[in-house]
């Protein structure tokens, strides 16, 4: 049997709007309104209908907080219905970004 590594912080099902943006390699700037599937102190997952690459660096802006932080793509999906998939990872943990009351106890930092 093998044996199935394990995640750095547990997933949370939840619907958060967001707003994506970032410059593409040719250039170009992209924006797009969104909403996260799932969420955990490392990141997210997305539905994007901006074909994104793997190793895109974006800014994701939490709508009801508006407070931003910088990340990249590390899982993209093949499109379905015209959207994918789209994995992001912040550049550093933050587990509090999602406002959640009740975090997962692998979210929670350590006080010394």
């Amino acid at each position: 049997m093998i044996e199935q590594g394990r995640r750095r912080s547990a997933r949370v099902l939840l619907s958060v709007p967001v707003l994506i943006k970032g410059t593409l390699a040719d250039g170009n700037k992209f924006e797009e309104e969104a909403r996260t599937l799932v969420v955990n102190a490392h990141g997210a997952l997305l539905s994007l209908s901006i074909p994104l690459p793997n190793g895109q660096k974006l800014t994701l802006t939490h709508k009801l907080t508006r407070k931003s932080l910088e990340c990249k793509t590390v899982f993209v999906g093949k499109p379905q219905a015209g959207k994918a998939q789209v994995g992001i990872e912040f550049l550093e943990a933050t587990p509090m970004f999602w406002q959640i009351d009740f975090p997962p106890e692998d979210w929670i930092v350590p006080t010394t």
